[in-house]
């Protein structure tokens, strides 16, 4: 396969968790990926090319959009999984807090992504899928999260406004809403508490994660959707 028709794609937040394991998921469909984390080494496969960076700034964003086209000479696919989640009461919430939740979850996704799409814009196609949270939708006492409200549910709104506003062009725009998903952000001990946030009273585990955004990657008919991968927190308690 050479460069032309291998497909690339760029993952942020890819040093650990879900974004490792997606970078794991696109190498067996036979994507190059551009891994994108502050703290990511090197890759020995060479359709593996890391880019160290905060992806709130949008020097980093460049930095990937332009190592993917240098590199594999096109970018098919941008998904967005870098995020901070900070579960605190509203009044407890910092500046800081504030600021490090908008400028990984928001400023984030601004620039990298319309760098991306300007890139797709050009072959005529392709894909964004966004990682949010299912808190977004349903908001839950035990859990008090307003900055992932705030910011990855204006992610969601956005995922459906872009949908439609690439309907046309061939750009298809997605979200993954998932609950609690086993990564190294959620200490063991606090496993069996989280797992009873959902209905199927168990997290998820990072194969559901990364089979979702697979799906959507291989489903030409569907944008705009926000795909929930939460045991059924989206349904009810």
């Amino acid at each position: 396969m050479n460069a032309q028709q291998q497909k690339a794609v760029i993952v942020t937040g890819a040093s650990q968790g879900i974004g490792a394991a997606l970078v794991e998921g696109y190498r067996k469909l036979g994507h190059a990926v551009v891994a994108v984390s502050r703290t990511i080494a090197p890759s020995a496969d060479p359709d593996i090319v890391t880019v160290q960076g905060d992806i709130a700034d949008r020097t980093t964003a460049e930095r990937a959009v332009a190592v993917a086209v240098e590199r594999f000479g096109r970018l098919d696919t941008l998904v967005n999984n870098a995020g901070i989640f900070v579960a605190k009461p509203y009044t407890d919430y910092t500046l800081d807090d504030y600021a490090a939740v908008r400028g990984v979850n928001l400023d984030g996704f601004f620039h990298i992504t319309q760098l991306a799409t300007a890139r797709m814009l050009t072959q005529g196609g392709g894909h964004v899928v966004t990682i949010t949270t299912s808190l977004v939708d349903n908001a839950d006492a035990r859990v008090p999260s307003v900055l992932a409200s705030l910011t990855k549910g204006g992610l969601q709104s956005a995922t459906k406004s872009l949908a439609i506003e690439y309907a046309t062009r061939g750009i298809r725009v997605n979200a993954v809403s998932p609950g609690s998903i086993k990564t190294p952000m959620h200490p063991e001990e606090t496993h069996e508490t989280l797992a009873a946030l959902h209905p199927v009273r168990r997290m998820g585990e990072l194969g559901d994660v990364v089979d979702a955004v697979l799906y959507l990657e291989n489903a030409p008919f569907v944008t705009g959707e926000i795909l929930h991968v939460d045991g059924g927190m989206s349904a009810g308690h």
